[in-house]
């Protein structure tokens, strides 16, 4: 079984408004997922450096950040960013540029977990729904096009408020969606933001959203987790 999770920890600034990365950590902690996708890691201004100090995710956490090599002091592109934990092999990485009006990307890592193997896709899509659809069908083109078929989790903040339409529709004509709940607002929850999809060779065992007290001060978002099953 392999455990995932998304969170948009809107740069480590929670409802109280301060920054508190050793909060936004402690949810992680209380994940304890096999691989994260987090979403707004990085600071909004200045060299728009990593939300959580690099040092602080080595020093009190079993997580690594998926290096893409993008800005110094970032551990993702343009606020994506993958956690794994530390004995999590990473094989493989690649960013995505998506079709935008606004800096848009998404990250890509290809892992090995103990005897499965697992393609990742991070991803924050935009606010408009025109772009959102593009966007999900750029993420799928991508997907269609490596050469080595592999199961694989897309998660992230799909910035989409209806139920089945929009870039939903285009999501689920091809993966499996966990039925987390809803993450958004975490003072009233009120709408399923954050998504985990799968390919058809991952089976969901469990999901849900993780609703701990810390987690309910550290975002606007709450996580969301699966557990998957390699079929």
């Amino acid at each position: 079984m392999i455990r995932v999770a998304s969170y948009n920890m809107r740069k480590a600034i929670g409802t109280d408004r301060r920054r508190r990365p050793e909060r936004t950590l402690a949810v992680l902690c209380e994940l304890d997922a096999d691989v994260v996708a987090l979403q707004e890691a990085d600071r909004r201004f200045g060299t728009r450096a990593s939300a959580i100090p690099p040092h602080m995710i080595d020093e009190h956490s079993d997580y690594k950040p998926v290096s893409f090599e993008t800005r110094d002091g970032s551990i993702g592109w343009h606020g994506n960013a993958l956690l794994v934990k530390k004995a999590v092999e990473i094989a493989a990485t690649e960013i995505l540029h998506l079709p935008s009006l606004e800096p848009r990307g998404a990250v890509v890592a290809e892992l090995r977990l103990g005897g499965a193997v697992l393609r990742v896709v991070g991803m924050h899509l935009d606010l408009s729904g025109l772009w959102r659809r593009r966007q999900a069908k750029a993420i799928l083109a991508h997907i269609d096009s490596r050469s080595e078929p592999m199961p694989t989790v897309l998660m992230g903040d799909l910035n989409e408020w209806s139920t089945r339409g929009g870039c939903l529709r285009d999501f689920a004509a091809r993966l499996a969606f966990a039925e987390c709940g809803r993450s958004f607002h975490t003072r009233r929850p009120v709408v399923q933001l954050d998504r985990i999809m799968v390919t058809s060779d991952l089976a969901i065992a469990d999901c849900g959203v993780h609703q701990s007290t810390t987690a309910r001060k550290a975002s606007d978002h709450f996580p969301v987790w699966a557990v998957l099953d390699p079929r």
